[in-house]
């Protein structure tokens, strides 16, 4: 593998780390924000407690994958979890 190759694949699980471990944090905490049977304000603080253990497993995930490829595929999980987690914003925008 060229040495442009390793850069690129470095760069690429950089970006996955940082932006998509970001991204699935953030569904992650909506969704669990949304299914928490508790007061809207009490569910968001309890959410976003264990974002601060999802985010450094996800950066973690980003470099032990065995291509940047299945990093950001693995980071992709996020989009179903923002659907879910922001579903009544989207209802709301659309109608």
């Amino acid at each position: 593998m060229s040495s442009t190759i390793r850069v690129w694949a470095t760069l690429s699980r950089t970006a996955a780390a940082i932006f998509g471990g970001y991204a699935f944090t953030y569904a992650c905490t909506a969704f669990l924000a949304r299914l928490l049977p508790l007061t809207p304000q009490d569910a968001l603080v309890v959410a976003t407690l264990p974002a601060f253990v999802i985010y450094p497993l996800a950066i973690l995930w980003a470099f032990a994958c065995r291509s940047a490829t299945r990093a950001w595929l693995g980071l992709a999980l996020a989009a179903p979890l923002a659907l879910i987690g922001f579903w009544a914003q989207l209802t709301r925008a659309l109608a």
